[in-house]
């Protein structure tokens, strides 16, 4: 899906300053915690995974998308999973009270405050088994397809058509283009080194280059 939550290129949008890490809060405000805590918790009932809640958050429109804090298109893609799952009622999340109790599968899994300490929110492995032969080798030379899917993809539009080398084959992962369909399917994913001048022409820095993590879906030979 071309949008504007891919900026990777893009002009315009001012300098980047990060905050050094040793000095910069985990969140910056109160809520921050409570959104992040949300998604995590509700993520608990299987409803929806990874892909789908990226996914979410890239359907908001590009005005509130770019105006919005990182967590408030948190919170905004979280309302909208909520809604389009059954959760909760349009009504009930512009009034913020809820019409009737949620169904009885949910409550039976909802976490007590008791239960959250003993709850580890470890990360996921998204690792899967195939039988599928890697089509690419560690110094073969290949092409990130120009493609542009409506759907969600993991494959940033700057790569589009542009040629690399593959540096390192991490074996099969969950292939989000399928994942946010309710797919669950392990596909080869790779590294690939593209030189900058080969991304941005003239204006590349030279001696540079950029390592991109695509799912061999995302690539072909190159000529």
């Amino acid at each position: 899906m071309n949008s504007v939550h891919d900026l990777g290129g893009s002009e315009g949008f001012g300098p980047i300053h990060p905050e050094p890490e040793d000095i910069e809060p985990i969140f910056h405000n109160w809520w921050e915690g409570r959104v992040y805590a949300l998604v995590r918790m509700l993520g608990l009932f299987g409803l929806w995974n990874i892909d789908m809640s990226r996914h979410a958050r890239e359907r908001l429109h590009p005005v509130d998308y770019l105006r919005n804090s990182y967590y408030e298109n948190w919170l905004a893609g979280l309302e909208t999973q909520l809604f389009e799952s059954g959760l909760v009622t349009m009504e009930e999340l512009l009034e913020g009270i809820a019409k009737g109790p949620a169904p009885k599968e949910l409550r039976e899994r909802a976490l007590l405050p008791s239960d959250v300490k003993n709850t580890p929110l470890v990360r996921m492995s998204y690792f899967r088994d195939t039988d599928a032969i890697p089509k690419f080798n560690v110094g073969d030379a290949v092409r990130a397809i120009n493609q542009h899917p409506t759907s969600h993809t993991r494959e940033p539009r700057y790569v589009r058509g542009h040629s690399g080398v593959v540096h390192e084959h991490y074996g099969a992962q969950v292939f989000p283009d399928l994942s946010v369909k309710g797919v669950d399917e392990g596909h080869h994913l790779y590294s690939v080194r593209f030189e900058a001048s080969e991304l941005w022409g003239a204006d590349g820095a030279s001696n540079t280059a950029i390592y991109v993590d695509l799912w061999e879906d995302y690539l072909e030979k190159s000529i």
